[in-house]
């Protein structure tokens, strides 16, 4: 992790002394949405000529050694015929970044003050893939699909334009600065995908004993096992009342 942490600091350098002078990264905003995209692209590839190479009818963030790789942070509805068209003739890594450790700043439009930081008590969990990974669910089980998971510490940005009296429910997000990557899931086989599956569950389990065993609401877990049993990790084996009741395939 060490070494990834010190690539991830070079990664951020890059982004931030080679798209903006050194007045404009003092002002906050000014990277906009894209910020988090374009770190976590030179994390993964640092040289800027794989960057941006169109393959077919559309671009891959990155090619290299070829291989395509795809960085998408929500809505993969919107990646379906870019990967059907790119996984005809190459294997493609889709990169999802979720957050580990959130800090979130407001920002007053008015003034223009930004808060203090405030850690947000939530924590990301690997089973918040489920609810995108659901979206693309036909191309998943494609024998040249990829995926790799990135958690990382983000400082959130966001404008106290909401609808609530504090402004904050309903606000848009102004901007968000990864500050480290915390952790890396790579699922390039089937079997990786026991990953998603916690180790404390018994041999048979229901969405009811997954919910509990991965501590996520009812839809995470029916999403989680709608996905893995598509794929064939998971088999059905019977009923519980009206539960399925599962087991490891692999």
């Amino acid at each position: 992790m060490q070494t990834s942490n010190r690539r991830f600091n070079e990664a951020c350098r890059a982004v931030m002394l080679n798209t903006r002078d050194e007045k404009q990264l003092h002002q906050i905003g000014t990277l906009g949405e894209k910020t988090l995209h374009a770190v976590v692209k030179h994390y993964i590839e640092p040289d800027d000529s794989k960057h941006e190479v169109k393959i077919g009818s559309f671009y891959a963030d990155i090619v290299n050694e070829g291989a395509i790789v795809e960085i998408h942070t929500r809505s993969f509805n919107t990646l379906r015929k870019k990967l059907a068209e790119f996984m005809e003739t190459s294997p493609v890594t889709v990169v999802y970044p979720l957050p580990n450790v959130k800090w979130i700043l407001w920002i007053d439009e008015q003034t223009g003050e930004v808060t203090k930081k405030r850690k947000s008590p939530r924590k990301g969990v690997i089973y918040d893939a489920f609810y995108e990974l659901y979206k693309i669910r036909p191309l998943i089980d494609h024998e040249n699909f990829r995926l790799h998971i990135i958690f990382l510490d983000t400082e959130e940005y966001r404008y106290l334009d909401g609808w609530s009296k504090d402004k904050k429910k309903g606000s848009s997000r102004c901007d968000r600065i990864p500050v480290d990557v915390a952790d890396e899931y790579f699922f390039n086989e089937k079997c990786d995908y026991l990953q998603f599956i916690p180790a404390c569950l018994s041999a048979e389990f229901t969405t009811k004993d997954y919910k509990a065993a991965a501590k996520v609401n009812m839809r995470t877990s029916q999403t989680a096992l709608n996905i893995l049993h598509y794929m064939n990790v998971v088999k059905r084996t019977g009923k519980q009342g009206n539960l399925h009741v599962y087991e490891r395939n692999l």
